[in-house]
Protein backbone atom coordinates (compact mmCIF):
# COMPACT_ATOMS: atom_id res chain seq x y z
CA UNK A 1 0.00 0.00 0.00
CA UNK A 2 1.46 3.59 -1.08
CA UNK A 3 1.76 5.53 2.13
CA UNK A 4 1.33 9.53 1.94
CA UNK A 5 1.86 11.59 4.82
CA UNK A 6 0.99 14.82 5.44
CA UNK A 7 3.05 17.24 8.37
CA UNK A 8 -0.11 17.60 9.87
CA UNK A 9 -0.39 13.82 10.78
CA UNK A 10 3.13 13.93 12.19
CA UNK A 11 1.20 15.95 15.35
CA UNK A 12 0.26 12.72 16.74
CA UNK A 13 2.23 11.68 19.46
CA UNK A 14 3.26 7.63 19.57
CA UNK A 15 1.42 5.63 21.18
CA UNK A 16 -1.85 3.47 21.26
CA UNK A 17 -5.17 5.75 20.00
CA UNK A 18 -8.23 5.03 18.76
CA UNK A 19 -9.31 6.87 15.99
CA UNK A 20 -13.12 7.10 14.94
CA UNK A 21 -13.91 6.24 11.55
CA UNK A 22 -17.77 6.32 10.04
CA UNK A 23 -17.00 5.06 6.47
CA UNK A 24 -16.79 8.61 5.04
CA UNK A 25 -14.41 9.75 2.97
CA UNK A 26 -12.86 12.23 5.75
CA UNK A 27 -12.29 9.71 8.50
CA UNK A 28 -11.14 7.15 6.14
CA UNK A 29 -8.48 9.16 4.60
CA UNK A 30 -7.16 10.29 7.74
CA UNK A 31 -7.32 6.69 8.31
CA UNK A 32 -5.32 5.93 5.59
CA UNK A 33 -2.91 9.17 6.04
CA UNK A 34 -2.03 7.83 9.40
CA UNK A 35 -1.87 3.62 9.44
CA UNK A 36 1.72 3.67 7.68
CA UNK A 37 3.46 5.02 10.94
CA UNK A 38 5.36 2.17 12.72
CA UNK A 39 4.88 4.61 16.49
CA UNK A 40 0.95 4.33 16.18
CA UNK A 41 -1.00 1.47 17.58
CA UNK A 42 -4.38 2.11 15.97
CA UNK A 43 -7.92 0.67 17.29
CA UNK A 44 -10.56 1.68 14.98
CA UNK A 45 -13.87 2.94 16.53
CA UNK A 46 -17.64 2.44 14.44
CA UNK A 47 -21.06 3.49 15.89
CA UNK A 48 -23.97 2.08 13.91
CA UNK A 49 -26.26 4.82 14.01
CA UNK A 50 -29.02 2.29 12.65
CA UNK A 51 -30.74 5.57 11.22
CA UNK A 52 -30.21 4.46 7.75
CA UNK A 53 -31.39 1.09 7.38
CA UNK A 54 -29.24 -1.36 4.72
CA UNK A 55 -27.16 1.93 4.36
CA UNK A 56 -25.99 1.94 7.79
CA UNK A 57 -25.21 -1.55 8.02
CA UNK A 58 -23.64 -1.19 4.96
CA UNK A 59 -21.10 1.32 6.24
CA UNK A 60 -20.26 -0.69 9.31
CA UNK A 61 -19.57 -3.64 7.43
CA UNK A 62 -17.49 -1.38 5.25
CA UNK A 63 -15.28 0.05 8.44
CA UNK A 64 -14.55 -3.26 9.85
CA UNK A 65 -13.32 -4.71 6.26
CA UNK A 66 -11.68 -2.07 6.03
CA UNK A 67 -10.06 -2.18 9.30
CA UNK A 68 -9.16 -5.94 8.93
CA UNK A 69 -7.65 -5.19 5.59
CA UNK A 70 -5.27 -2.80 7.30
CA UNK A 71 -4.80 -5.10 9.75
CA UNK A 72 -5.82 -3.11 12.91
CA UNK A 73 -8.33 -3.75 15.51
CA UNK A 74 -11.76 -2.42 15.11
CA UNK A 75 -14.79 -2.15 17.74
CA UNK A 76 -18.14 -1.37 16.09
CA UNK A 77 -21.08 -0.80 18.10
CA UNK A 78 -24.81 -0.32 17.43
CA UNK A 79 -26.56 2.77 18.71
CA UNK A 80 -29.34 0.44 20.66
CA UNK A 81 -27.13 -1.22 22.86
CA UNK A 82 -25.53 2.22 23.86
CA UNK A 83 -28.37 3.82 24.74
CA UNK A 84 -28.61 1.09 27.21
CA UNK A 85 -25.26 2.26 28.82
CA UNK A 86 -26.46 5.87 29.06
CA UNK A 87 -29.05 6.49 31.26
CA UNK A 88 -29.00 10.29 30.21
CA UNK A 89 -29.02 11.36 27.13
CA UNK A 90 -29.82 14.90 25.67
CA UNK A 91 -32.92 14.83 23.14
CA UNK A 92 -31.88 16.82 20.77
CA UNK A 93 -30.84 14.20 18.19
CA UNK A 94 -27.59 15.85 16.91
CA UNK A 95 -26.43 16.21 20.77
CA UNK A 96 -28.00 12.67 21.50
CA UNK A 97 -25.39 11.06 19.02
CA UNK A 98 -22.60 12.83 19.55
CA UNK A 99 -22.90 11.58 23.50
CA UNK A 100 -23.27 8.40 22.51
CA UNK A 101 -19.78 8.37 20.05
CA UNK A 102 -17.95 9.66 23.24
CA UNK A 103 -19.19 6.79 25.27
CA UNK A 104 -18.06 4.10 22.82
CA UNK A 105 -15.09 6.03 22.83
CA UNK A 106 -14.65 6.03 26.79
CA UNK A 107 -15.31 2.47 26.47
CA UNK A 108 -12.79 1.45 23.82
CA UNK A 109 -10.09 3.62 25.20
CA UNK A 110 -10.56 2.21 28.73
CA UNK A 111 -11.26 -1.26 27.98
CA UNK A 112 -7.67 -1.56 25.84
CA UNK A 113 -6.03 1.14 27.76
CA UNK A 114 -5.82 3.85 24.97
CA UNK A 115 -4.21 7.18 25.14
CA UNK A 116 -6.96 9.16 23.71
CA UNK A 117 -9.26 9.26 20.17
CA UNK A 118 -7.81 10.79 17.24
CA UNK A 119 -10.99 12.27 14.95
CA UNK A 120 -11.01 13.59 11.26
CA UNK A 121 -12.36 16.74 11.81
CA UNK A 122 -10.90 19.23 8.85
CA UNK A 123 -10.44 23.06 7.93
CA UNK A 124 -13.75 23.06 6.37
CA UNK A 125 -15.53 21.56 9.54
CA UNK A 126 -13.70 24.29 11.27
CA UNK A 127 -14.96 26.90 9.21
CA UNK A 128 -19.13 25.82 9.20
CA UNK A 129 -18.32 25.13 13.34
CA UNK A 130 -17.08 29.23 13.93
CA UNK A 131 -19.85 30.20 11.63
CA UNK A 132 -22.33 27.91 13.20
CA UNK A 133 -21.12 29.95 16.76
CA UNK A 134 -21.18 32.85 15.42
CA UNK A 135 -25.16 32.46 14.09
CA UNK A 136 -25.96 31.13 17.57
CA UNK A 137 -24.66 34.37 19.30
CA UNK A 138 -21.30 33.57 20.58
CA UNK A 139 -18.67 35.91 22.44
CA UNK A 140 -15.55 36.55 20.81
CA UNK A 141 -13.70 34.00 22.47
CA UNK A 142 -16.27 31.39 21.70
CA UNK A 143 -15.47 32.05 17.89
CA UNK A 144 -12.48 29.84 18.56
CA UNK A 145 -13.58 26.34 17.16
CA UNK A 146 -12.50 23.21 17.53
CA UNK A 147 -8.96 22.87 18.96
CA UNK A 148 -5.92 20.27 17.73
CA UNK A 149 -6.16 18.82 21.17
CA UNK A 150 -8.69 18.68 24.07
CA UNK A 151 -10.17 16.72 26.81
CA UNK A 152 -13.72 16.71 26.71
CA UNK A 153 -15.58 14.39 28.97
CA UNK A 154 -12.23 13.01 30.35
CA UNK A 155 -11.10 11.82 27.28
CA UNK A 156 -8.05 12.86 25.26
CA UNK A 157 -9.13 14.29 21.75
CA UNK A 158 -6.55 14.62 18.54
CA UNK A 159 -7.87 16.49 15.53
CA UNK A 160 -4.56 16.33 13.38
CA UNK A 161 -5.94 17.05 9.95
CA UNK A 162 -7.92 20.71 11.30
CA UNK A 163 -5.04 22.23 8.34
CA UNK A 164 -6.34 20.10 5.72
CA UNK A 165 -9.12 21.14 2.95
CA UNK A 166 -12.20 18.71 2.51
CA UNK A 167 -11.38 18.19 -1.19
CA UNK A 168 -7.85 17.35 0.12
CA UNK A 169 -8.51 14.95 1.86
CA UNK A 170 -10.73 13.40 -1.22
CA UNK A 171 -7.92 13.50 -3.43
CA UNK A 172 -5.27 11.89 -1.36
CA UNK A 173 -8.47 8.84 -1.38
CA UNK A 174 -8.54 9.11 -5.92
CA UNK A 175 -4.67 8.68 -5.69
CA UNK A 176 -4.81 5.62 -3.53
CA UNK A 177 -7.82 4.30 -4.93
CA UNK A 178 -9.61 4.09 -1.99
CA UNK A 179 -13.16 4.01 -2.24
CA UNK A 180 -15.38 5.17 0.84
CA UNK A 181 -18.97 5.75 1.87
CA UNK A 182 -21.23 8.24 1.12
CA UNK A 183 -24.04 9.02 3.74
CA UNK A 184 -27.00 11.18 2.12
CA UNK A 185 -28.13 12.45 5.56
CA UNK A 186 -25.47 14.71 5.25
CA UNK A 187 -27.48 16.20 2.43
CA UNK A 188 -30.48 16.83 4.66
CA UNK A 189 -31.87 20.25 5.03
CA UNK A 190 -33.29 19.39 7.96
CA UNK A 191 -29.76 19.97 10.07
CA UNK A 192 -28.73 23.20 10.09
CA UNK A 193 -24.62 22.25 9.51
CA UNK A 194 -25.69 20.68 6.98
CA UNK A 195 -27.22 24.31 5.76
CA UNK A 196 -24.25 26.00 6.71
CA UNK A 197 -22.32 23.43 4.70
CA UNK A 198 -23.37 23.98 1.73
CA UNK A 199 -23.84 27.65 1.85
CA UNK A 200 -20.12 27.66 2.41
CA UNK A 201 -19.73 25.51 -0.50
CA UNK A 202 -21.18 27.90 -2.96
CA UNK A 203 -19.05 30.97 -1.14
CA UNK A 204 -16.05 29.17 -0.64
CA UNK A 205 -13.76 32.72 -0.05
CA UNK A 206 -15.51 32.84 3.13
CA UNK A 207 -13.62 29.54 4.77
CA UNK A 208 -9.99 31.23 5.23
CA UNK A 209 -11.80 34.59 6.83
CA UNK A 210 -13.65 32.71 9.10
CA UNK A 211 -11.04 30.43 9.90
CA UNK A 212 -8.64 33.66 10.41
CA UNK A 213 -11.48 34.71 12.76
CA UNK A 214 -11.00 31.29 14.68
CA UNK A 215 -7.53 31.84 15.08
CA UNK A 216 -8.17 35.46 16.23
CA UNK A 217 -10.37 34.12 18.65
CA UNK A 218 -8.20 31.75 20.29
CA UNK A 219 -5.51 34.12 21.10
CA UNK A 220 -8.33 35.93 22.95
CA UNK A 221 -9.63 33.22 24.60
CA UNK A 222 -5.81 32.32 25.33
CA UNK A 223 -5.11 35.82 26.81
CA UNK A 224 -8.70 36.46 29.18
CA UNK A 225 -7.17 32.38 30.51
CA UNK A 226 -4.37 34.05 31.40
CA UNK A 227 -5.81 37.15 32.47
CA UNK A 228 -8.51 36.01 34.34
CA UNK A 229 -8.79 35.34 38.22
CA UNK A 230 -10.10 31.91 39.18
CA UNK A 231 -13.28 32.20 41.38
CA UNK A 232 -13.71 30.11 43.97
CA UNK A 233 -16.77 27.70 44.45
CA UNK A 234 -18.08 30.56 47.00
CA UNK A 235 -17.09 34.30 45.39
CA UNK A 236 -19.21 37.84 46.18
CA UNK A 237 -20.05 40.67 43.67
CA UNK A 238 -16.94 42.50 44.33
CA UNK A 239 -15.36 39.56 42.64
CA UNK A 240 -16.83 40.31 39.33
CA UNK A 241 -17.38 44.27 39.67
CA UNK A 242 -13.09 45.09 39.36
CA UNK A 243 -12.77 43.20 36.31
CA UNK A 244 -13.42 44.27 32.73
CA UNK A 245 -17.27 43.56 31.08
CA UNK A 246 -15.51 40.58 28.99
CA UNK A 247 -13.48 39.08 31.94
CA UNK A 248 -16.26 39.26 34.21
CA UNK A 249 -18.08 36.73 31.55
CA UNK A 250 -15.22 34.50 31.15
CA UNK A 251 -15.01 33.77 34.99
CA UNK A 252 -18.44 32.98 35.23
CA UNK A 253 -18.26 30.84 32.07
CA UNK A 254 -15.10 28.96 33.90
CA UNK A 255 -17.06 28.92 37.15
CA UNK A 256 -20.54 27.36 35.59
CA UNK A 257 -18.04 24.69 33.61
CA UNK A 258 -16.42 23.79 36.90
CA UNK A 259 -20.17 23.46 38.87
CA UNK A 260 -20.53 20.85 36.37
CA UNK A 261 -22.72 22.35 33.68
CA UNK A 262 -21.58 21.41 30.06
CA UNK A 263 -20.07 24.18 27.44
CA UNK A 264 -23.79 24.07 25.90
CA UNK A 265 -25.29 24.18 28.97
CA UNK A 266 -23.13 27.28 30.23
CA UNK A 267 -23.82 29.27 26.89
CA UNK A 268 -23.85 32.93 26.66
CA UNK A 269 -27.79 32.97 28.24
CA UNK A 270 -26.71 30.67 31.42
CA UNK A 271 -23.83 33.45 31.48
CA UNK A 272 -26.40 36.03 31.36
CA UNK A 273 -28.13 34.99 34.47
CA UNK A 274 -25.42 34.77 36.60
CA UNK A 275 -24.06 38.16 36.25
CA UNK A 276 -27.35 39.07 36.51
CA UNK A 277 -27.52 37.23 40.13
CA UNK A 278 -24.58 38.75 40.72
CA UNK A 279 -25.84 42.43 39.67
CA UNK A 280 -29.36 43.24 40.55
CA UNK A 281 -30.44 42.17 44.23
CA UNK A 282 -33.99 42.43 41.84
CA UNK A 283 -33.20 39.51 40.24
CA UNK A 284 -34.30 35.62 42.22
CA UNK A 285 -31.89 34.79 44.86
CA UNK A 286 -32.26 30.75 43.65
CA UNK A 287 -31.60 29.85 40.26
CA UNK A 288 -31.77 26.70 38.64
CA UNK A 289 -28.97 26.14 35.56
CA UNK A 290 -29.84 22.53 35.27
CA UNK A 291 -31.34 19.67 37.16
CA UNK A 292 -28.35 19.41 39.29
CA UNK A 293 -27.45 22.40 39.57
CA UNK A 294 -29.06 25.28 41.64
CA UNK A 295 -27.50 28.28 42.22
CA UNK A 296 -27.95 30.56 45.63
CA UNK A 297 -26.90 34.64 46.36
CA UNK A 298 -27.12 35.03 50.08
CA UNK A 299 -25.91 38.36 51.65
CA UNK A 300 -24.07 39.03 48.28
CA UNK A 301 -22.12 35.61 48.36
CA UNK A 302 -22.57 33.66 45.21
CA UNK A 303 -22.54 29.74 46.26
CA UNK A 304 -24.14 26.28 44.64
CA UNK A 305 -26.85 25.17 46.62
CA UNK A 306 -26.66 22.28 48.81
CA UNK A 307 -28.83 19.31 47.46
CA UNK A 308 -29.96 21.14 44.10
CA UNK A 309 -32.57 19.45 42.10
CA UNK A 310 -35.31 20.16 39.71
CA UNK A 311 -37.70 20.66 42.58
CA UNK A 312 -35.82 23.46 44.30
CA UNK A 313 -37.64 27.15 44.89
CA UNK A 314 -37.09 30.19 43.67
CA UNK A 315 -37.75 32.69 46.66
CA UNK A 316 -38.17 36.23 45.94
CA UNK A 317 -35.60 38.93 45.95
CA UNK A 318 -37.54 39.49 49.34
CA UNK A 319 -35.51 35.82 50.67
CA UNK A 320 -32.30 37.95 50.27
CA UNK A 321 -32.57 41.18 52.25
CA UNK A 322 -28.37 41.87 52.35
CA UNK A 323 -27.77 41.18 48.74
CA UNK A 324 -26.56 44.45 47.35
CA UNK A 325 -29.22 46.69 45.88
CA UNK A 326 -29.53 47.28 42.05
CA UNK A 327 -26.64 49.00 40.43
CA UNK A 328 -27.44 51.63 38.04
CA UNK A 329 -26.67 50.73 34.25
CA UNK A 330 -26.72 46.81 33.04
CA UNK A 331 -24.90 43.89 33.87
CA UNK A 332 -21.88 43.09 32.60
CA UNK A 333 -21.91 41.48 28.87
Amino acid sequence: METVMAPPIDSVPPGRWAIGVSGGADSVALLMLITGRPDLSLHVVHLDHQLRGADSTGDARFVAELAARLGLQCTVAQRAQLERDVPKLPANPSARFRALRFELFRQVIERHGLAGVILAHHADDQAETILLRLLRGSGIAGLRGMAGRARIRGLTILRPALGLRRQKLREILTRLGQPWREDLSNQSDAYLRNRVRKWLEARPKLVDPLLQLGRAGDRLAQWMGRAVPRLPDRFTADQLERLPPILARHAVQQWLLRQGLSPAQADRKAQDRLLAMVADAATPAVVQFSDELTVRRRRGVISVLAGSSASAAQPSPAHDPAARPPRSGSAPS
